[in-house]
């Protein structure tokens, strides 16, 4: 099958499906090759674990991988006609609950050719470990001490996440959460914790922070955060957050960790 414009693509033994100009890519190796340094993209891909599936068409590539982050997810880039013409061609295949994600400019382009309804927020990644903590002299915690990675404590962290962060995506149980680091007060409780949730070999993904509001404010999220980076960063090469744009204090503090962010959206996968 052709399309206008387009030569003919082929199959061999590492490709599968043709959809229109694109092929499918069927082989790890080349899925994640194809995603080069894109760290939005490589997170998708999941290390082509067994459900991911992705497509290539000039600089078009899209990677659906599902359940990841609690949804089945497509990430997408390259000019915004071929994107949306390739969705067109993947939604009757993929079904209604797929979600686009990709960077903000091209969601709004998408917004335009396919009525897409995109909600933009933060995507952060750093291929770094995090700078080393300046000594608060607040007589708390200084620098990371006291952050470790918790065993058996999946009640506590649930508390602590209901009583802070209610709507966070991550908890206890959830499929690709994998393990929770935390910081106790000198009483033993939990005061701060954060997940290694959804990482993939090529990018280690933070997800679930969370501060007891009566501790807010000394600093303890962010030396959860550094923790979790630092260990990511070392077993993956790079980690990665997202966070909701209008949360400026959690983005200063995730920048101090030596974090990049860009805008990105994500939207249901066709709109009307």
């Amino acid at each position: 099958m052709t399309a206008a414009g387009s030569s003919r693509a082929t199959r061999s033994e590492t490709t599968g499906e043709t959809i229109g100009a694109a092929t499918e890519l069927t082989r790890a190796a080349d899925v994640i090759g194809a995603c080069g340094s894109d760290a939005l993209l490589l997170w998708a891909a999941q290390g082509a674990r067994p459900g991911v599936r992705a497509w290539t068409c000039g600089q078009v590539l899209a990677v659906a991988c599902p359940d990841l982050n609690r949804r089945d997810r497509m990430a997408v880039r390259g000019p915004a006609p071929q994107v949306a013409a390739l969705v067109r061609s993947l939604a009757p295949r993929l079904g209604p609950q797929w979600r686009l994600l990709g960077e903000w400019p091209l969601m709004e382009e998408l917004a335009r050719l396919l009525g897409v309804e995109p909600v933009g927020f933060e995507w952060m990644d750093t291929d770094r470990p995090p700078p080393t903590p300046t000594p608060t002299g607040d007589g708390d915690v200084d620098g990371d001490g006291g952050v470790r990675w918790l065993d058996d404590a999946d009640a506590e962290v649930a508390a602590l996440l209901q009583e802070a962060s209610p709507s966070a995506w991550a908890t206890p149980g959830v499929a690709g959460v994998r393990r929770w680091a935390g910081l106790r007060d000198g009483s033993g409780r939990l005061i701060a914790t954060a997940a290694d949730a959804w990482s993939c070999p090529q990018v280690g993904f933070v997800a679930g922070v969370a501060t007891a509001p009566a501790h807010r404010g000394r600093g303890h999220a962010e030396r959860v955060c550094r923790f979790v980076l630092a260990e990511l960063v070392a077993a993956c090469g790079r980690g990665a957050l997202m966070v909701d744009s209008d949360n400026p204090t959690a983005i200063g503090v995730y920048e101090r960790l030596g974090l990049r962010r860009r805008t990105v959206a994500a939207s249901p996968l066709t709109g009307g």
